[in-house]
């Protein structure tokens, strides 16, 4: 939920996050469904591609 809360602030589709962190939107798609536990170099990509810290990414 809060990955979603982020990305849709941002204005951004899955996709878009997907590219913008070059991963798969597939793995976007799992992380905010809770499908998936991420690994950290996903988070901080993740992270990079919303232009935020690694902290407030994870701590909500």
């Amino acid at each position: 939920m809060h990955l979603r809360r982020l990305r849709e602030s941002e204005g951004l589709s899955q996709q878009n996050l997907a590219d913008k962190a070059d991963v798969a939107k597939i793995t976007i798609q799992r992380i905010e469904n809770a499908k998936y536990s991420a690994t950290i170099d996903v988070l901080v990509s993740i992270a990079g591609a919303l232009k935020i810290s690694l902290s407030e990414l994870v701590d909500f």
